[in-house]
């Protein structure tokens, strides 16, 4: 049993006895606890949580392998991404936080007051947050194969075992203070190593500085080499699938539910924008940190590892080899490793960077802990959706809303158990890479809830069969569009990632053109719509403003 084994089981094992502790800590004992944390989560922690919730298994493994292999047109994720926080926080957040419901798919059916859009939002949101599982439960077997050199179908599968029981038992209170711990831990387990990179590379500590100069020498490596250079834009797709994948990116980070969800936590509309400022603050430190990340580590892979004796390659490498994410071949039998003869995947970049740079065996455990933390925080928001949309939307609004309190948390307990156990065999042999996979969860959540939260908040036209219509049009073509691609058939190289702007197209279109030509929501309805668009001490009703000033109610 080697050092870095030890040391990495220590310290994963350590914050999985913190995340435990907390959520025993804070467990869940009424159903607003378990789906809304009580509402009682300050905007600065709630940023944390949706900080962790959001900087999944794909931003924290994915992301900085995906820049490094896609160079310019694997910016689109890290805009995208960051730009869709922009729009929720402005254009949803507050004004759902103001609807005071539970789930995304409640604020559908009330809203529009009807149980169809309700169920339909609902099956929705279980499609979208499976979809998304699949690529956390792929990170987490990625990390513990590494960890114990196994396979990473044999990793997944311990994953299963830990988020099923850690999702199932605190709900959303002991997720969200989970998820504060795990923001800690996944960020300083990021920051670490890129900014010793840096340090080693280029002599300066500050990696979002130095990493440009990096850049400039790959460009000449490139050439060198005879390879696409690393900056050049629109090499790996066309300029067409960078503007749908940007798209697809901040519309569905707008519309995913588990996402959503986090802004219920806290007490009122001002939290709410708050949350979203302090989110956006912490997960800059990871994304700004990405493309230092993948800039450094192709360096020191084209510098120190590609041109090396085939014999005598650092021994990091077989490690990885043993998981099935790394491959090295002598394709040309001259005994020399080449750039081309070395196959990386996207998902091991972060996770062997540590190895790569040769920062030890503390940091090694340290990013594997991150990763971990990254998965589980993101894993959980996802079960805690699923769970909410089955147990309360439609167990509890639909079918049985006579159903006590202890028999609605049970059922939304085993919801999670099941969810992530099924998304664990499908993860088993996953259908791509994680931030793919994570990519076609965007495009479902933009060519569904984008359309329907847009227009249920700002248009108050919109009516159930519009939103119906809605909903089912985004979800179908963005599913046809995503297997059309994976049969080779695309519009302007758009490929299946950016699927989410023909979805969102076709969801707009349907809700509007069905709204329009069937009967008009209720006054009630159309006046609850305004109504969410002004701060909360103000109420429309009967065509006019009226103002709380905490005593009386005056125009």
């Amino acid at each position: 049993m080697d050092t870095q084994f030890i040391v990495s089981t220590a310290i994963i094992l350590a914050t999985f006895g913190i995340y435990i502790g907390i959520a025993i800590y804070n467990k869940a004992r009424a159903t607003s606890d378990f789906y809304v944390a009580g509402r009682g989560i300050p905007p600065v922690f709630n940023g944390m949580a949706i900080g962790a919730d959001w900087m999944s298994a794909a931003s924290f493994i994915g992301l900085a392998g995906t820049v490094m292999i896609l160079g310019y047109d694997g910016l689109a994720y890290i805009m995208g991404w960051t730009g869709g926080y922009l729009l929720l926080t402005f254009l949803l957040a507050p004004q759902l936080r103001k609807y005071g419901r539970y789930t995304v798919p409640e604020f559908i059916g009330d809203r529009y007051a009807s149980h169809t859009a309700r169920v339909i939002a609902a099956i929705c949101t279980i499609i979208i947050s499976f979809t998304y599982s699949i690529g956390q439960l792929s990170g987490s077997g990625v990390v513990i194969g590494r960890l114990f050199e196994i396979d990473a179908k044999v990793g997944t599968l311990i994953g299963v075992v830990l988020i099923a029981f850690y999702s199932a038992f605190g709900g959303m209170k002991g997720i969200t203070w989970t998820q504060v711990a795990q923001y800690i831990i996944l960020i300083i387990a990021y920051l670490i190593p890129v900014i010793f990179m840096s340090l080693q590379i280029t002599g300066n500590p500050m990696p979002w500085i130095s990493y440009g100069d990096i850049v400039g020498k790959m460009g000449e490596l490139d050439r060198e080499l005879g390879i696409s250079e690393y900056f050049a834009p629109f090499t790996n797709g066309t300029k067409w699938q960078f503007i749908a994948l940007l798209f697809t990116l901040m519309a569905g980070t707008a519309g995913l539910p588990h996402v959503i969800v986090r802004f219920y936590t806290v007490s009122t509309m001002k939290a709410a924008r708050w949350s979203g400022a302090w989110a956006l603050l912490f997960i800059g430190l990871l994304y700004l940190s990405a493309p230092a990340y993948a800039a450094f580590s192709r360096f020191i892979l084209m510098t120190k590892v590609a041109g090396s004796n085939i014999d005598a390659l650092p021994s990091w490498t077989k490690s990885w080899v043993d998981t099935g994410k790394l491959k090295v071949a002598d394709s040309n039998g001259d005994g020399i490793l080449q750039w081309k003869e070395l196959i990386i995947s996207n998902d091991i970049v972060v996770m062997a960077t540590p190895e790569i740079a040769n920062l030890g065996v503390f940091v090694i455990g340290l990013v594997a802990a991150g990763a971990m933390a990254a998965a589980l925080s993101t894993a959980g928001g996802l079960m805690i959706a699923i769970s909410s949309s089955f147990a309360h939307d439609i167990y509890y609004r639909v079918f049985k809303p006579n159903a006590t309190e202890k028999s609605r948390l049970a059922v939304a307990r085993w919801s999670i158990v099941v969810a992530t156990v099924l998304a664990g065999l499908v993860a088993l042999n996953p259908p791509g890479v994680i931030t793919q996979i994570v990519a076609w969860a965007f495009a479902l959540a933009s060519g569904t809830f984008f359309p329907a939260l847009v227009l249920g908040v700002w248009w108050k036209r919109s009516n159930a069969k519009g939103v119906i219509a809605g909903l089912l049009f985004g979800l179908g073509v963005t599913l046809t569009y995503i297997f059309m691609a994976r049969a080779g058939i695309t519009i302007l190289g758009i490929i299946g990632t950016g699927a989410g702007i023909f979805g969102a197209t076709a969801g707009f279109l349907a809700n509007i053109i069905v709204s329009l030509i069937t009967k008009a929501p209720s006054q009630k309805l159309q006046e609850e719509v305004i109504d969410l668009r002004y701060p909360e001490q103000m109420t429309f009703k009967n065509g006019e403003v009226w103002v709380d000033d905490d005593v009386n109610l005056t125009k």
